[in-house]
C-alpha cells in the first residue's frame, strides 16, 4: 500500500503542477515523474518542455500514457512519484476507446499496491459550462467520476486556484 497519497486538483494553468513539484522536491526522497501525456503537435512539446524546465534536474522520469502498473508496481519506499496528470491519462484512455471503468479500476488497483508515496495531479473539470458536443460531455463526466475515486483513496487532497493551495481532506 502507498505511504501516502496526495490528490491534487485545479483548473487548467492553475498552478497546480508547479504545487506538486514543490511538494515532492521537500520530501527529500527520490523524485519519479509520470508523464502521462503525448506530444502530437508543437504547441504540445513547447507545454512539455516548460514543464522540464519547471521541475529541474533530479527527477528520474517515466514516459508511460496508459499503464499505471508499468510506473507504480516497481517504485518502493524512499520514493515518490508525481503523475503529471490524470486527465491527459484518462483522454488517452478515452481517445483510444478503452473501457473507461476498466481502466480507472486499473488505475486504482495499481494506486494500492504501489509502496511509493504518490502525489496526483487533475484538473477540474465540472466548474465551466456544459459542453456542446457529445465527446466532451462525455469525457467531462467520465474525469468528474475519476476525480470523485481519486479523491475517495486519497489521504490528502488540495485544490489550487491561482497558484494557491486550499487542503479539502488531510493535511500537508
Amino acid at each position: 500500500m502507498p505511504l501516502n497519497v496526495t490528490f491534487i486538483l485545479g483548473g487548467a494553468a492553475s498552478g497546480k503542477s508547479a504545487f506538486a513539484e514543490q511538494l515532492c522536491a521537500t520530501a527529500g526522497t527520490e523524485k519519479v515523474y509520470w508523464a502521462t501525456a503525448q506530444i502530437f503537435d508543437s504547441e504540445m512539446r513547447e507545454k512539455v518542455s516548460r514543464h522540464l524546465a519547471q521541475r529541474g534536474a533530479g527527477w528520474v522520469t517515466f514516459e508511460e500514457p496508459e499503464t499505471a502498473a508499468k510506473v507504480l508496481d516497481p517504485l518502493g519506499s524512499g520514493q515518490i512519484c508525481l503523475m503529471d496528470c490524470a486527465t491527459m491519462w484518462l483522454t488517452n484512455h478515452l481517445l483510444a476507446e478503452h473501457d473507461l471503468d476498466a481502466a480507472t479500476e486499473e488505475l486504482l488497483s495499481a494506486i494500492n499496491r504501489c509502496r511509493a508515496d504518490l502525489v496526483i495531479v487533475s484538473n477540474e473539470t465540472g466548474l465551466g459550462i456544459v459542453p456542446e458536443n457529445k465527446l466532451a460531455r462525455r469525457f467531462r463526466e467520465a474525469q468528474g467520476r475519476l476525480n470523485i475515486a481519486l479523491a475517495a483513496r486519497a489521504d490528502t487532497v488540495v485544490q489550487v486556484t491561482a497558484g494557491l493551495p486550499l487542503v479539502l481532506k488531510g493535511a500537508l
